[in-house]
C-alpha cells in the first residue's frame, strides 16, 4: 500500500472537500504527462492504480524481436524480454516497468503542477456547487475591509463582493460586521466562484421574515408583495387564508418582537407591514395607511386610482420626499393620485353619497378652519 499517497489524498478530501476518485484522476494524469515528457510517445504507455490502495505501476508494451531492436521506445530484444516475461517469444507484447524516478526534473514538475492545478480546480467547483445552492437565499458575511466603494465580505468558504449598487444607503460598515445578505447570483469564474450579493434586494426582506415568522415558514401567513427602498423604509403586504391568523399580528411578533429583529438586521429600515387585499381600493386604502382615507376610485384597465383624504393628513399621505405615496403605488401597481378633501369638493369629484352626508352638517365644516399651508409634524409624517 501506498501508505504516504492514501493520506495525502484522504487528508485533502476531508480539508478540500474534494472527492478521493477526482484527486486520483488527477494524478493518474500527471503521471502519463511525466511520461510524455519523458519519452517520445506515450502510446505504448499504460497506467494501473488500484483505488483503494492507491498503488500504481506504470509500463511500456513493446514488441520482442530477434536482434536489436530498431526502435527501443517501441521494441526490446528476446534476451531483454526474457528477464522480465521468459515465456513470452519474438513477436509478443511484453510490459516492460517504468520506474517514476526516472523521470528528469522538468517532468516530474509538470507532474507536480498538474496535480495542484486540478486540486485548485476541484476546490473552486467545490466551493461554486457550494454557493450555487444558496442562490436566491439569505448568507451571514463578517466584513474584510473597504475596496473603493465597495465591501469585501467573507462568507466561509469564499469571498464576496457588495457593490455601492447593492449597499443599504445610509448604511456604515466596519471590518468584522456581521451582515445578513441576499445571493443574488453565483457564476464560475476561472479565478473563482463570483458571489453576486446585495443588502437592498426586497427578497432579503422576505427571507428575514421567513427566518423570524413561523407562520410565514410554513406558508400560513403569505407575503403577497415588497415596495423597498432599501436603508430607508419597506412596505410588505400579508395575508393568511386561516380566519383565525392575523397576519400582521404575526409579522409584528409580541411587543414588536419579530419585526424589530428584522429592522435591527436591516441597519433600522422601518417597515410598514399591511393587510392584502383582492380588491384594489381596500389594498390602496391599506398601502397608503397610516394616513385615513376618504374614498379609492380604481380604474382597474388603466392601472391608475384617485383618493382622496383629509387636509390634515394630505401630506402624512403623501409622505416625506412623496415616499409613502411611492411605496404604496409600487406595492400595489397602481399609478395614485392622491387629492385633499377641500380640493375634492371644489371640483366636485367627491362620491355623490360623501357629499349627501357633507351637506347635512355643512355648518359645523364651515366653522371649522384648516390652516394655511398646513403640514403635520415631522414624526408624524414620517411615522
Amino acid at each position: 500500500m501506498n501508505t504516504e499517497l492514501l493520506e495525502a489524498i484522504q487528508l485533502l478530501e476531508k480539508e478540500k472537500n474534494i472527492s478521493k476518485e477526482s484527486l486520483i484522476e488527477g494524478i493518474e494524469g500527471s503521471l502519463l504527462s511525466a511520461c510524455k515528457e519523458h519519452f517520445k510517445s506515450v502510446d505504448n504507455i499504460k497506467l494501473e492504480m488500484d483505488h483503494d490502495t492507491c498503488e500504481y505501476s506504470l509500463y511500456a508494451e513493446k514488441t520482442i524481436v530477434d536482434g536489436e531492436p530498431e526502435d527501443p521506445e517501441l521494441e526490446i530484444s528476446k534476451e531483454a524480454a526474457a528477464l522480465i516475461e521468459p515465456e513470452k517469444v519474438v513477436g509478443d507484447i511484453v510490459r516492460v516497468p517504468i520506474e517514476s524516478k526516472s523521470f528528469g526534473r522538468i517532468a516530474t514538475q509538470k507532474a507536480k503542477n498538474m496535480i495542484l492545478q486540478r486540486i485548485r480546480e476541484e476546490e473552486r467547483q467545490v466551493v461554486y456547487n457550494e454557493f450555487k445552492e444558496k442562490e436566491h437565499t439569505v448568507v451571514t458575511g463578517r466584513v474584510q475591509r473597504v475596496i473603493g466603494r465597495s465591501i469585501s465580505v467573507n462568507l466561509g468558504h469564499a469571498n464576496a463582493i457588495l457593490t455601492e449598487k447593492e449597499q443599504a444607503r445610509g448604511e456604515h460598515y466596519r471590518q468584522g460586521d456581521l451582515i445578513k445578505l441576499y445571493v443574488v447570483e453565483v457564476k464560475d469564474d476561472s479565478r473563482g466562484p463570483r458571489i453576486l450579493v446585495s443588502r437592498t434586494h426586497p427578497d432579503l426582506v422576505r427571507l428575514l421574515f421567513t427566518e423570524e415568522v413561523t407562520e410565514v415558514r410554513d406558508g400560513t401567513v403569505q407575503i403577497m408583495g415588497i415596495a423597498r427602498e432599501a436603508g430607508s423604509r419597506t412596505k410588505m403586504a400579508v395575508y393568511s387564508s386561516n380566519p383565525d391568523v392575523d397576519p400582521v399580528g404575526a409579522c409584528v411578533g409580541m411587543n414588536g418582537m419579530r419585526v424589530n429583529a428584522v429592522v435591527d438586521q436591516l441597519g433600522g429600515e422601518k417597515i410598514d407591514i399591511i393587510n392584502w387585499d383582492e380588491n384594489p381600493a381596500y389594498f390602496i386604502e391599506n398601502a397608503l395607511s397610516p394616513a385615513k382615507i376618504i374614498s379609492v376610485a380604481v380604474d382597474p384597465e388603466d392601472r391608475m386610482a384617485e383618493v382622496i383624504v383629509p387636509d390634515y393628513v394630505l401630506s402624512l399621505a403623501i409622505g416625506k420626499s412623496g415616499q409613502n405615496a411611492r411605496l404604496a403605488a409600487k406595492l400595489t401597481n397602481y399609478k395614485i393620485d392622491i387629492m385633499s378633501e377641500s380640493k375634492a369638493i371644489e371640483e366636485g369629484t367627491l362620491p355623490p353619497d360623501y357629499m349627501a352626508a357633507l351637506g347635512d352638517y355643512s355648518d359645523e365644516y364651515d366653522e371649522y378652519e384648516y390652516e394655511e399651508g398646513y403640514e403635520p409634524a415631522e414624526e408624524e409624517a414620517d411615522a
